[in-house]
């Protein structure tokens, strides 16, 4: 099944970067590498081009690379997912390159990579889980297809609310569960373990092919990287040290997740993102005959889709939660 196909209406901003020096890696399995101090401490990893239009986690990578990133403590991975998507990349067709056959980040549920099925991203997801088994602590950068501002997708537990906090950017960080089509990689097995110390956060780090985009996915992993203790304070500092400070976080639990159910499902407003909509009772969008409603007061949508398919999660909605209570 090809990448669905969604007109673009943003200005192309970036370029994806050379990756072919990272196909053979050095842990068996192509474009991943892994890092080793020899030190005591967590295996961390950060992982890129899970969607393969998504190109601001292939340049926060090439920037680890380039500046010679090497972990203090503990192990750090470095991995390049959907290669082939990456690579099918079309600046005049920039949309379409999201996966090839299915999408990547909704294959992550044991009984879905052990099933019959065939794709090709199944074969790579089956190929990279002995090493996503190995991770403690993981950063997955994406971006969206909307202007919208930046996101820290964190999970359902006050675990992954928590390192979220420690990071502090961005300003939002949202608490969900993920989508009716598929399990995302950052809510595999043990990242959604409430008794499981690995833990695991999903960046959004702005509109596809905005600079800024970029930017914000080497800030993010280095502030990751720096937080986890795999990295030098020096190290971080050279690059984060231009960049804003960060704005104090605001968290926003997802409630409901409004799943697509007929080829007819249509907003009713051009929503991008992060709208707060005043009152419990009205009206997002319609499907087929049905009107999707907001059901409590100040509902702010989280990430509404462009790509409107049945079975494909159309906008998320979430209410504003306290800060969480640290650990750590």
């Amino acid at each position: 099944m090809p990448s669905p196909k969604v007109e673009n209406i943003y200005p192309i901003e970036i370029s994806p970067p050379d990756i072919s020096p990272y196909k053979n890696g050095n842990v068996g399995i192509d474009y991943i590498t892994c890092f080793d101090s020899n030190i005591p401490g967590p295996h961390v990893m950060i992982s890129a081009v899970v969607h393969g239009n998504e190109l601001c986690g292939a340049i926060a990578l090439d920037w680890l690379f380039q500046n010679n990133v090497q972990p203090v403590r503990g192990k750090l991975s470095l991995g390049f997912m959907n290669v082939e998507a990456f690579h099918s990349f079309d600046p005049q067709s920039p949309t379409e390159s999201r996966f090839i056959d299915e999408d990547f980040n909704r294959l992550w549920l044991p009984a879905v990579l052990d099933s019959q099925r065939s794709s090709l991203e199944l074969e790579r997801a089956r190929k990279v889980r002995p090493w996503i088994d190995t991770v403690d602590l993981l950063l997955d950068i994406h971006s969206m297809q909307n202007l919208t501002p930046p996101l820290m997708m964190a999970g359902p537990l006050p675990k992954g609310r928590e390192l979220a906090s420690t990071v502090s950017i961005p300003e939002w960080v949202v608490s969900d569960a993920g989508h009716a089509a598929g399990r995302r990689m950052r809510d595999y097995k043990d990242f959604t373990d409430p008794e499981s110390s690995r833990n695991a956060l999903l960046v959004e780090c702005g509109q596809h092919w905005e600079k800024a985009a970029a930017l914000r996915a080497i800030e993010t992993a280095l502030r990751f990287l720096q937080v986890t203790g795999t990295i030098t304070t020096e190290f971080a500092q050279n690059f984060i040290a231009d960049r804003p400070n960060p704005l104090p976080q605001r968290f926003i639990e997802v409630t409901d997740a409004v799943t697509i159910q007929t080829s007819a499902f249509q907003f009713v407003e051009n929503y991008i993102g992060m709208e707060v909509i005043p009152k419990a009772g009205s009206v997002l969008a319609r499907d087929g005959d049905k009107e999707i409603q907001t059901p409590y007061d100040d509902c702010i949508l989280i990430m509404p889709s462009r790509r409107l398919n049945p079975g494909a999660t159309a906008v998320r909605l979430g209410r504003f939660q306290d800060s969480p209570k640290l650990s750590v």
